[in-house]
């Protein structure tokens, strides 16, 4: 998904978190300066419902305003992937996405269920 916060609010001559966080405040949405500003700057992992609905109140704009879907890349085999990096930053490999590392000194060893 594409993040559009900050082309809805220039519609409205919003262009810096203060000001965003001043239009959330006239709606009753009273999110923290940092929360606004990580708002502003990323797009966020999750966003709750409710905040949803109060940005969109505030902004005068609907969900698809906000969020647009990103087209899908297919990658040989007919398999469909998206366009972004897997969690933690890393892009994904052609074997499918990074995998956790082991800790130091289990050399690599999973360590197994106990028994029933």
């Amino acid at each position: 998904m594409k993040w559009n916060l900050r082309w809805v609010a220039a519609r409205r001559d919003i262009w810096r978190p203060t000001q965003l966080q001043a239009a959330f405040a006239e709606v009753g949405f009273t999110p923290s300066l940092s929360k606004v500003a990580a708002l502003w700057s990323n797009k966020p992992i999750t966003v709750r419902l409710d905040d949803l609905d109060m940005i969109c109140t505030a902004l005068d704009c609907t969900v698809a305003d906000l969020m647009e879907a990103e087209p899908v890349e297919v990658v040989d085999g007919g398999r469909e992937t998206e366009r972004r990096a897997a969690a933690g930053g890393a892009e994904a490999g052609p074997n499918g996405p990074a995998r956790p590392v082991p800790k130091p000194g289990s050399n690599g060893r999973r360590r197994s269920m106990p028994p029933n």
